[in-house]
Formats: C-alpha cells, structure tokens, sequence
C-alpha cells in the first residue's frame, strides 16, 4: 500500500522536504496556516520567509558552514538553487533578498504537480494511521494548538527561548559621509557599511541602551535565550566591553579616511537586490519601538535613519530531541513520525534546511518500500544530527554547524598538522568524501525503487 506523505509547514525545512519527495515521484500534501492564520513575525504568505536575518552564513572554503552547503548542493538542494539566485553582496556570506528568495521557492513549490498545498492550520496529528509518513516542520512559531499536540506526543512540555530580529533601516538615509564599505581584513568585496565609533561614541552609545526600556508585559530577566543570538542589550549587560568584542568587533575593519580601526563598529548588510534597505547585523533586540529609534540614531551616520522594520522579540520552539529523535530524525515513539528545521532542535536558516532535505529523502525512500541509513557522523550533516539526537537531553541547546560537532582528526594527524586552517581543510575534506559515498549509494536506492514503482 502507498504511503501518503504530510508535510506540516511550508517554511525553510517544509519545502526542502516536500521537493526532495516530488523530485523522487512521490506525492506530497505540504499544508501551510499561513494566509489563514499568522504569527507574530512573518508579513507574508510567501513560503520560506525569512524573518530574522537575510544570511545563510559563510560561504569561505573549508568553513563549516560552507561545508554543510556544499553537501547540500551536491545532494540537489532546491533552497540554496533558490539562494545562489537571489542573492546579495554580502562578502564572504551567502545572503539574499529575502521577498525574492521566498518568491522562488514558493513558486517552485508551487508549479510542482506531485505536490498539493492546503492553506489550512493542522490541529491534531494522526499518529496512528501507519499508512502517513507525517513531518513536522512547523519552525519556531509553531502555533498553541500544534505546540500542544507535539507535547502530547513527546510526553513532555517543549523547551522555550526567545530570539530577536533586527532593525532595518533605508539606505538613503544612512549618511555615508561618516560611514566606509569594507570587508573584514579586505577578504572578499566590500559590501558592508560600517559605522565607526570613538570611544566617547561608543560610551554614549552603551550607556543610552543600558537605560533604554525594554518592551513591556513581560519578566525579560527569566527569558531563556539562546546563546548565538543574544539581544544586544543583554550583551550590554554582561560588561561594557562585550559588545565591542561581539557584534560591534571593529578589528579587520580599517577606515580609510583614518587609516585606523575604530574604537568599536556597527555593521550593515544589504537586505535586497536593490540594496535600499540595510539590516544592523548582530543588533536583534527587544526595546520599545520608540527607544530603538532613540538609543539607534546615536550610531554614527544613522542620526537620521528610518526605520523600515524594528528589532522584535518572538518565541521560538523546540523539542528535546536527544530524548525524543532517531538518527533519521524520526521519533523513536512514532517512527512514522518525522521533524526537521528549528523545531528539531538545530539553529539557523542553512541547518533547516539541511534537515528537511535529509528528512525528504528519508519519508521519499519509506514511501518508495526502503530505508536509507543514517548520513554518516563524519559529515557535516551527520554530524549536526548526531549532536541533536545525542546530546546531554539535561542541557540541550540548538546548535549551528561549528567544527566542534564535527569529528576532530586523530592524534597522530593533528600532532603532525600544526596550521588551523590545514587541519579545517583535511577535516572538511574527510566530510565531503564519507557524504559522497553516502549520497551516492542513497541516490541509487532511491532511484531503484522509483524505478519499481513507476
């Protein structure tokens, strides 16, 4: 008998997953709530919207994060496909205009037969029907009603943290006359606007965002958040030096009408193609509207700014995969039953996607009367999956790709290879190699059994 695939939300993970089914033969029901029902932080009903940063992170060779891409790309990924086209310049990131980046992938997803879209919010999940493979990739907004239905399968409550986006600001009203383009140690082009500060800048800067009022209506001082993406002001908080050594780290970054580095550095990114708009990276926060605009325009060459968006503070969900996710990101308790994306408990927009892209292979492989092992731990793919499904359940967190959760080299290699970057390069090429063969053969078992069920 047929399975029938369900995919539940259309976002990064969603629609990776559901391509990578259609792209195989296998018919797929994406549901999406959105137009019918939003959340707190998307504008559209476009699918994929990106709603904090604009970045899929580094595309350096031998980065993690170039790595995991590049596993992706050779596994056939239609989101970063949709990336390389809407991207811009953004140095050494892969960053995009994100309404065309979603406009793509909608599209895409839109035009493919195998794949029918309901606009309807899903309240209740079938667990005991074993004719549905069902994935839940519902993101970090996911709605009350579906919260409670994945507490009830998990048979724990989710865990919560809180996360920020950005303020964006128009182009034409930065003053670029105290502003310089530049990239960080001249690698790359210079696509960040950097405005740099003196020490009486930077003082007046942090003691007017140390005493700016957060929005009200809630206990912020309780609020788990995560460690990668803390407020700027709950940076403040912690010494008036961090944010001058996170995200106002002027070094690398040279003016060139001083000849100096800056005491301190705010950088923007371009948000669009047009490049109108610029996001102030690193600077998601939960201030009232009216002291962002405040604390905001003390920032040299933004005393003029307009505000197109405001930094905001949203829920972000996630489970407790150690406890409750197999290798194939299946829960143990419901094998048919899948997650991926920020609800599985990774973090950032490259690692959603990597997740729905290995779950849309696994549920197409189930639906087609086979199995694909596990990607390999020596992967960058294997290797995020290993540390959301083994981590300590006690202090798990969500994790980006870093080259700590990849397999380090062993003692002998390590001892002999001094340089860091030699040492990231063999390890990035230990990665490519154990997902080539890993792929390959998923490949030609997927392509077999499409070929019996045709």
């Amino acid at each position: 008998m047929t399975l029938r695939i369900k995919i539940i939300g259309a976002g990064l993970a969603g629609t990776e997953a559901a391509y990578q089914c259609a792209r195989r033969g296998v018919v797929v029901d994406l549901y999406e709530m959105r137009p019918v029902r939003s959340t707190p932080a998307h504008q559209t009903s476009d699918f994929a919207e990106l709603v904090c940063s604009n970045s899929l992170k580094s595309e350096s060779e031998n980065s993690a994060p170039w790595v995991l891409k590049e596993e992706m790309r050779r596994a056939g990924s239609l989101l970063l496909n949709c990336a390389r086209e809407s991207a811009v310049p953004a140095g050494h990131a892969l960053a995009v205009d994100r309404d065309i980046f979603s406009k793509k992938v909608t599209e895409a997803i839109s035009n493919e037969p195998l794949i029918t879209i309901h606009r309807e919010e899903v309240t209740a999940i079938d667990d005991a029907d074993p004719n549905t493979l069902t994935v839940i990739a519902t993101g970090p907004l996911t709605s009350d009603a579906l919260s409670a239905e994945v507490a009830r399968l998990s048979g724990s409550a989710h865990l919560f943290f809180y996360d920020s986006i950005s303020p964006i600001v128009e182009f034409d009203s930065i003053d670029m006359d105290k502003c310089y383009l530049a990239a960080r140690y001249d690698k790359g082009t210079a696509d960040y606007i950097n405005c740099p500060f003196t020490k009486e800048e930077y003082e007046r800067f942090l003691d007017a965002l140390l005493e700016a009022q957060s929005v009200e209506g809630k206990d912020w001082e309780k609020l788990n958040y995560f460690e990668g993406c803390l407020p700027i002001e709950e940076i403040a908080r912690r010494g008036r030096d961090t944010l001058r050594f996170g995200p106002m780290k002027p070094v690398g970054l040279k003016d060139p009408k001083t000849g100096r580095i800056p005491y301190a550095v705010v950088q923007l990114r371009s948000e669009n193609l047009r490049a109108d708009s610029y996001n102030l990276v690193g600077f998601q926060n939960h201030l009232k509207f009216g002291e962002q605009a405040r604390v905001m325009r003390l920032i040299p060459g933004l005393e003029n700014a307009k505000f197109l968006r405001y930094g905001q503070i949203h829920r972000n969900t996630y489970i407790n995969a150690p406890t409750l996710l197999g290798p194939t990101l299946a829960m143990k308790s419901y094998p048919n039953v899948f997650f991926a994306g920020q609800i599985s408990g990774v973090e950032g927009y490259t690692e959603s996607i990597a997740t729905g892209q290995l779950v849309g292979m696994q549920v197409a492989a189930r639906a087609l009367g086979s199995e694909l092992r596990p990607a390999p731990r020596e992967s960058a793919l294997g290797s995020l999956v290993n540390y959301i499904t083994n981590a300590d359940p006690k202090r798990f967190q969500p994790a980006n790709i870093t080259f700590d959760l990849l397999p380090a080299l062993d003692d002998q290699t390590r001892r002999r290879v001094r340089d860091k970057k030699e040492r990231h390069r063999m390890v990035c090429e230990q990665a490519l190699a154990a997902f080539e063969i890993w792929w390959k053969a998923a490949e030609s078992t997927l392509q077999s059994r499409a070929h019996v069920n045709a």
